[in-house]
């Protein structure tokens, strides 16, 4: 007999609900502008709501994982081949992105016309924000001013930070840190609790977020740049589906199994535009296929500051679709260069909505002849992109957590195929899953 949440009517499952806002929201903004432009606030607090209860989640996640691991050198030793996946995978990320640009040139014979002096005013802001993204300014950021601070700013990587330092700290009482793992392991289950509560305004927040995109730009900023935007969403599905099912095939999975295991982490994340709101749906179902839990709290988190597929490959075709769009030549040691700067750049982007127009921005600065007003160019569309650099960079979080744990023996082929047959029941407005 199936679990009761499968069971119920189609209206009731959460992420049927989120397509549906994300198709009214679509019809608001295009019929009535102005009524779609008033529902922002509708996408931006349910924004805020996932954002405040993300940082106490990760720490309470990873310090739990950590802290409850007897061997600490495997604690160094999963960190190690994180970085190394990371590294490996976002380089591949960003010379194909390079490359299909340089194929279709979807810049050239642009006609920028006049651009829209809010559009430059924003590019400025994006700017403006991305100088402090240089290597020694981020490294320096990881590092909170407070204890607390980390949380009062929702950094992921000063979380993560703080949470490695209270996990070693607790593993050294010993026996006298085990009351204090099991509190932590309490809280967590309030703040998932909460968490909850809140993915159910999910619906809204994408009919808001979508009605406001629309209603603000509309339908024919997606006509404009149709070409750039066609090539980069063809290319992330490319990167998806070739790339990342190639590893799974290796590792011992299907990726489009895997997608459909996740498909209501990825149509939140069509809603919102952030990846950071399925954060919490990522690590319950990566622990629930097998993955251990000091594995999958130190992959998922690592992997929004330092795993961004989706983001790495708009960077290198946006420079180039710009350099082209501005008659701007760029020659092979000129787009070496940028491989370079994008692989530093990318790393101080994070889940949040318009973190990769930020980078793009700190990239673009570095390049030389781009003028730094033809970011206008790509403002009305950046919302569109943003959703297919999300999907693309959860794809490739929970791609890597099962490589990583895969690795480390935690979990076999069997037990992964298994458990992705037997998902996690499907979430509901009536019935919401007990955490795994």
């Amino acid at each position: 007999m199936p679990p009761p949440a499968l069971r119920l009517p189609w209206y009731r499952i959460l992420y049927v609900q989120v397509l549906i806002a994300v198709a009214l929201g679509i019809a608001i903004g295009h019929f009535f502008p102005a009524q779609g432009q008033a529902l922002q606030p509708l996408g931006d607090g349910f924004i805020k709501l996932v954002k405040m209860i993300i940082a106490p989640i990760i720490f309470c996640t990873v310090t739990h994982g950590i802290a409850a691991m007897s061997d600490l050198r495997k604690l160094g030793r999963i960190g190690g081949k994180t970085l190394l996946y990371f590294e490996i995978v976002s380089t591949v990320a960003l010379v194909i992105g390079l490359v299909v640009v340089n194929t279709l040139q979807p810049g050239a014979g642009f006609h920028q016309g006049t651009l829209e002096p809010k559009d430059v005013q924003k590019a400025h802001e994006y700017l403006e924000k991305a100088h402090g993204l240089n290597t020694v300014t981020f490294i320096l950021n990881i590092i909170p001013t407070t204890f607390f601070d980390a949380f009062a700013k929702g950094d992921l990587l000063q979380v993560l930070l703080v949470a490695i330092l209270s996990a070693f700290a607790i593993g050294a009482l010993g026996e006298q840190g085990k009351p204090i793992l099991r509190v932590i392991d309490t809280v967590s289950q309030i703040f998932f609790g909460i968490m909850r509560i809140v993915v159910q305004l999910a619906p809204l927040g994408a009919l808001g977020a979508m009605a406001y995109t629309v209603g603000s730009y509309g339908l024919g900023a997606l006509r404009n740049l149709l070409e750039l935007m066609l090539g980069f969403y063809l290319t992330a599905g490319f990167f998806v589906i070739v790339v990342l099912g190639s590893i799974a095939r290796a590792t011992g999975f299907s990726i489009f199994r895997f997608i459909a295991y996740i498909k209501e982490e990825l149509w939140l994340v069509l809603g919102t535009s952030s990846s950071e709101t399925a954060l919490p749906g990522m690590l319950r179902k990566m622990r629930a296929l097998g993955c251990a839990e000091s594995t999958v709290g130190l992959v998922i988190p690592t992997g929004y500051s330092f795993n961004l597929d989706g983001t790495n490959i708009y960077m290198t075709m946006a420079t180039v679709f710009l350099a082209q769009a501005t008659n701007t030549h760029m020659d092979l040691r000129h787009q070496l260069t940028l491989l370079g700067v994008a692989m530093l750049s990318s790393k101080g982007a994070s889940g949040v909505t318009g973190a990769g127009f930020i980078t793009l921005a700190a990239t673009l600065s570095v390049v030389p002849g781009i003028p730094i007003e033809s970011l206008a160019i790509l403002v009305g569309i950046d919302r569109f992109m943003s959703e297919c650099r999300a999907l693309t960079n959860l794809v490739g979080n929970g791609v890597a957590t099962v490589v990583i744990s895969r690795w480390e023996k935690e979990v076999t082929p069997a037990q992964l195929r298994l458990n992705m047959e037997t998902r996690p029941p499907i979430v509901a407005v009536a019935e919401a899953p007990v955490p795994v």
